[in-house]
């Protein structure tokens, strides 16, 4: 929160007599990355919800992918999708109309100090796991603990920056951290997910199971066919149904998750009628896919929602661990040769955006922008990890239209030429061997796309290939790092955190199942990830996220694609949702059906 004149006083004060911050903390009802929460104590509702929808009807919706597993916490299998969201329950809700703002869910107030040195969270006495047995102190030590032993990397990751986890009182937590100054770990804490200790045994979590798990969320499982569907079922007894952060949501009786192993497959089940919702990412689909019959009678109705966030970035990542990959010229030339406006126009009918920065369409994003003051000054150190086009907001990513396309081909053999690498009848040699390279592809719009780009690639002897694999492979080789390059999605927010650990740190880099997919190990973004999770003011946040976007473009590690400038999304035309809509522009969490 900011230090408003009074609280620095209150400090002073405290200071003078010899009292810690914890004299003065007090509880809260909820809690902000910067600044202050935007809806105050008792509010009714989010006002991006319609908290007298009606309850009932189904919902289906489909997936890509398949699982093997009900546990949606550990490495091992693929979990069902839906687990997360509908099944378990944090001791706090994200607010969907703010950047990173949480209020009271299991936790009915939260109290830590201006240095968030700890935080206590103070359970509500109502809350209760879908058995009935009350939630307690012991279930959130207990899925502290667990989840920072056996979870993911992320959560070993950020729960692993708490130095001592105690009950204070009757239904009281508190986590006192390691250091202070990471802003951050109180709102992670707040949403970790809250198991039943009663229900689970800390020795055999790391299993898969295709047990239906128990939690305190709206939907319990009712049916599973393992690898096909997963068929969420709503809580009658819900204990939070009616509290401010959860009405208006979570409005189906029943919610069936389809999971598809091929993308034409999925939409031809959408066609069909099987599916009542479909996010749509393919331009050339948007355009000429849609019609169908029940597009024409109005059965479906297709829809361009505008979006507040960040589209993120889109790209092919470069497998670093690779030896070709270690040299940047390679990435650079890799980059050069890849003819986005052919592609663009061709494959997406026109319709993507080139993606410019990991924080494109927000002002998060340091394409356009020269380095500020606070940025040049994070910078200063790391000078030889940035590229001066990138520092002074003129670079932007290579297009081929035209003589471009000739000229950006010789760039790339010269760098390549620069790397040890020489053309000998006709292949890209060096040390004996070919310069060749697998993609490791899910779909077959991916496959199509790069079956372009190795025909570009091809002129300068560089053999591209594609191999399309299913979905549980794919699963295990991107844990395990066993590729030469995937594409991938990096998702963004307003509020850039400890996630970018997992993603981009050098500890993460050799640690399987982390989302450091490019093997980075770069002292400059590990220096700007940890300047974004000490910033205190806005001004500071948004300096050290922009820096932080200037290293990862300067490094070349993906070759950057596309994104679509609104949230595309067709949907059974009986569906409604509110006419205020969260950032996100999507969130089907907060739909109801006027189907009787």
């Amino acid at each position: 929160m900011r230090k408003m004149p009074q609280i620095c006083a209150a400090l002073a004060l405290a200071a003078g007599l010899g009292l810690g911050p914890a004299a003065i903390a007090e509880p809260v009802h909820g809690l902000a990355m910067h600044g202050v929460p935007r809806h105050p104590a008792g509010f009714s509702h989010f006002p991006y919800v319609n908290p007298h929808a009606p309850r009932g009807g189904r919902l289906a919706l489909g997936v890509l992918g398949t699982f093997d597993s009900l546990n949606p916490f550990i490495i091992k299998g693929a979990s069902a999708t839906g687990l997360r969201e509908y099944v378990y329950e944090s001791l706090m809700a994200r607010s969907g109309d703010e950047p990173f703002t949480l209020y009271g869910l299991i936790a009915e107030s939260v109290e830590l100090p201006p240095d968030r040195a700890w935080v206590t969270f103070h359970l509500r006495p109502e809350a209760r796991f879908a058995d009935g047995q009350p939630i307690t102190p012991d279930d959130v030590l207990f899925s502290h603990a667990v989840l920072k032993e056996k979870g993911w990397p992320y959560h070993r990751s950020h729960y692993g920056k708490v130095a001592k986890a105690e009950r204070v009182g009757e239904r009281s937590v508190r986590f006192t951290f390691e250091a202070a100054g990471d802003r951050e770990v109180p709102l992670l804490l707040g949403l970790m997910p809250i198991l039943p200790k009663h229900k689970l045994d800390a020795e055999t979590f790391e299993r898969t199971t295709l047990k239906p798990p128990l939690g305190s969320g709206p939907y319990r499982v009712a049916h599973v066919d393992a690898g096909r569907s997963i068929t969420y079922r709503r809580n009658p007894d819900w204990w939070a149904r009616d509290l401010p952060v959860m009405r208006g949501r979570f409005n189906f009786d029943e919610i069936r998750i389809e999971f598809f192993r091929d993308a034409s497959i999925l939409f031809e089940a959408f066609k069909a009628g099987e599916l009542d919702v479909r996010l749509e990412d393919d331009p050339a689909r948007w355009v000429e896919g849609y019609d169908f019959a029940a597009v024409s009678d109005g059965r479906i109705v297709k829809r361009e929602l505008d979006t507040g966030l960040p589209s993120g970035m889109s790209g092919l990542v470069f497998n670093t661990r690779r030896p070709a990959f270690q040299d940047q010229r390679v990435r650079r030339a890799f980059i050069l040769m890849f003819d986005a406006e052919w592609m663009n126009r061709n494959l997406f009918s026109g319709l993507f955006k080139r993606t410019e920065s990991f924080f494109e369409r927000s002002y998060l994003s340091s394409h356009g922008r020269p380095a500020d003051q606070r940025e040049r000054a994070l910078l200063a150190p790391f000078l030889d990890f940035v590229k001066p086009q990138v520092l002074e907001g003129a670079y932007r990513q290579p297009v081929a239209d035209g003589a471009n396309s000739r000229a950006n081909l010789e760039a790339a053999h010269k760098l390549l030429l620069d790397a040890g690498y020489e053309v000998k009848g006709g292949r890209m040699m060096k040390l004996g061997r070919r310069l060749n390279v697998e993609f490791l592809a899910q779909t077959r719009a991916q496959e199509r796309l790069l079956l372009s780009y190795a025909r570009t690639l091809d002129r300068l002897g560089i053999e591209l290939r594609v191999r399309q694999v299913d979905s549980a492979q794919y699963n295990v080789r991107l844990k395990t790092f066993d590729f030469d390059m995937v594409q991938w999605n990096w998702s963004a927010s307003l509020s850039p955190g400890n996630e970018q650990i997992n993603r981009w740190s050098s500890k993460a880099a050799d640690i399987e199942g982390s989302l450091n997919l490019a093997g980075v190990k770069n002292p400059a973004a590990d220096a700007m990830i940890e300047a974004l999770l000490q910033a205190d003011a806005d001004e500071d946040f948004t300096a050290a996220v922009r820096a932080f976007d200037r290293v990862l473009i300067s490094g070349d590690y993906a070759i950057p694609l596309f994104h679509l400038p609104k949230v595309w999304v067709a949907h059974r035309s009986d569906l409604r949702f509110p006419p205020i809509l969260p950032l996100a522009g999507f969130d089907v969490d907060t739909w109801w059906s006027v189907r009787r």
